[in-house]
């Protein structure tokens, strides 16, 4: 839920604040008091494209900060926002609240913040859409459009056309996956048979040598030191002669260990018990000597006695770096691209018995698909007769008692550049990412018309009731979302704009729903009243937002009756209609 709202530098508003509570908030002004940079603030909160435009003149920059909580809303909406605070950093504030601000620099550059961290503008709307919805004049128009229509469908149909959705998305992957696959290794058979050749005999050549991980650098250390074979072992001869004395001419001087043992005699015979003490710490020098004595022995030991080894190390590292010449900088890197090799030339197989048994997998996979479109198609079309049958039902609500809307759900052709075409039922369609269906509203004005489409049979005033009384039917499934309306009530009045607010009363018991309005008879029914007022100073138009007391009320009610405002008349019918309008929104909540 949106629970504050700042601006600051945006369009006419100088500086303004606006809070924000459950139910129904109507937003009311003059015209040109700056009633839409409400909304457009609201849409560059939910990550919309900035324009420098919006910069209110003078200013250096447009700021826009809004706060949300974000725990009443549905369980799904809940988890998609954790997902987004958590992979952004964002935290939340004190109240548990969520802050997001977006602003607009008079030079075009947008800077967008959440919770406290910089984030990119998509992020804001990775945050928001679960939140908000703003409807303007432009998703007015959006409706008209097909995919919109389906999406509608969709929605309203709920999780059973879902699953069978995502359902359809995976096999349907399966079967391009194939199909691409098939066609791949059909038209480029030659080539692929070349490629596999060389695979083959690349494969061969590693596989021959041999190589294991990290075998050139040991190789490496082992060389330098073969290399170094004779130095080494003269110097570990010479310092183990020196500590157990020379094995080849005993008697020739004495080694360490000789002489240690021969210092640790005397004293030890000696009859002065301080220099008889110092014995032990002879005993473990010799100790020490006799330990290294054995490690050097060893080390000898160990060495090549074999002349050849190094020759044969220099011809393994001669193997290896053939490989690491064609195929990867190491060892490592040539195992990798030999796994990596093994891989490619199974799918590289085009062989007449492997094309043969790709092509009846493609077939088993369009198989999965077929039936997968056509439950899909099934669900829907089951859908679409509800959603028509209630939206209509909404419409009569709505001054429209004998328009009618109809939901048709069709097979879509497969064009004639369609890279893949699914043959359902003896038809080619277009087997797209939401189907092979396409979906299509028409609205029959009265009884004795003709459905037409939207495009062709809805005015601006019924297109805003349309939506209107879509967004009151596919809201029953979800509770906590924002929903705004920009002129909704756009083109019409009378009975048309009371039932109007009626539905945005009704459907703000389960939403929060904020209307920019310019109708007393939708203002009437608002849980919260803001008004946005305008003053010229002589240096230019500031507007502002402040909320209105019920006397306040009646007072802005008035005016929006034909500037009756100043008249006792005019007062007394904005009684009456805020009066009326508070007893139908008990009557309906009991």
């Amino acid at each position: 839920m949106l629970t504050e709202i700042r601006i600051d530098g945006l369009g006419v508003i100088s500086t303004a604040t606006a809070q924000f509570h459950e139910g129904l908030t109507v937003l009311t002004g003059e015209t040109g008091a700056g009633k839409t940079m409400v909304v457009t603030s609201l849409h560059l909160l939910s990550g919309a494209r900035a324009d420098a435009g919006r910069v209110r003149l003078g200013a250096s920059r447009a700021l826009v900060e809004g706060r949300f909580t974000v725990d009443e809303v549905h369980e799904g909406a809940v988890s998609e926002v954790k997902e987004v605070l958590e992979a952004s950093g964002a935290e939340r504030d004190d109240d548990g609240s969520v802050i997001a601000v977006r602003t607009v620099g008079s030079d075009g550059r947008s800077r967008a913040h959440l919770g406290g961290r910089s984030v990119p503008a998509s992020v804001l709307s990775d945050f928001t859409t679960p939140l908000l919805t703003v409807h303007g004049q432009n998703d007015q128009l959006r409706l008209q459009r097909p995919d919109q229509q389906l999406h509608a469908l969709d929605q309203f149909a709920g999780d059973g056309v879902a699953a069978l959705l995502t359902k359809y998305q995976k096999v349907r992957k399966a079967w391009l996956d194939a199909r691409n696959q098939l066609i791949e290794r059909t038209a480029r058979s030659r080539e692929l048979a070349l490629e596999a050749d060389h695979l083959t005999q690349s494969l061969n050549e590693i596989d021959a040598i041999a190589p294991e991980p990290g075998e050139d650098e040991r190789l490496v250390a082992e060389v330098r030191r073969l290399s170094d074979l004779d130095s080494l072992r003269e110097a570990a001869s010479a310092a183990h002669d020196a500590l157990a004395g020379p094995a080849d001419t005993p008697g020739e001087g004495s080694g360490a260990l000789e002489l240690l043992g021969s210092a640790r005699a005397r004293m030890e015979s000696a009859d002065d018990p301080a220099l008889a003490a110092l014995a032990p710490r002879l005993g473990e020098a010799i100790s020490v000597v006799v330990d290294l004595a054995t490690e050097l022995s060893s080390y000898l030991s160990d060495l090549p006695s074999d002349p050849g080894a190094l020759d044969s190390m220099l011809t393994r590292q001669a193997e290896l770096k053939s490989l690491t010449r064609k195929y990867a900088p190491d060892i490592d890197g040539v195992i990798a691209w030999a796994d990596q090799s093994r891989t490619r030339l199974e799918s590289l197989d085009v062989s007449e018995e492997a094309l043969a048994a790709l092509a009846a997998e493609v077939e088993t996979a369009a198989v999965k698909v077929r039936e997968a479109a056509r439950k899909l198609t099934a669900a829907r079309t089951k859908a679409a007769g509800k959603l028509a049958s209630a939206v209509s039902v909404e419409l009569g609500g709505l001054a429209m008692g004998r328009a009618r809307l109809e939901v048709e759900v069709r097979p879509m052709p497969a064009g004639v550049q369609d890279s893949a075409p699914l043959l359902v039922d003896g038809k080619e369609l277009h087997a797209g990412s939401t189907g092979v269906d396409e979906v299509e509203f028409r609205l029959a004005a009265h009884s004795g018309a003709q459905p037409l489409p939207l495009s062709r049979s809805a005015s601006g005033g019924e297109l805003s009731r349309i939506m209107l009384a879509l967004e009151v039917v596919l809201a029953s499934s979800e509770h906590g979302t924002t929903m705004v309306f920009d002129e909704v009530d756009a083109g019409v009045g009378g009975r048309a704009a009371v039932e109007i607010g009626r539905r945005l009363a009704r459907l703000a018991r389960t939403h929060q729903v904020i209307v920019v309005t310019h109708l007393a008879q939708v203002a009437a029914f608002a849980d919260t009243h803001l008004v946005v007022d305008k003053v010229d100073d002589g240096k230019g138009v500031k507007s502002g937002v402040r909320a209105l007391t019920r006397d306040e009320r009646v007072i802005e009610l008035a005016r929006m009756l034909a500037g009756l405002d100043d008249t006792e008349t005019g007062r007394a019918h904005a009684w009456e209609l805020l009066t009326t309008a508070d007893a139908e929104k008990v009557t309906a909540a009991g």
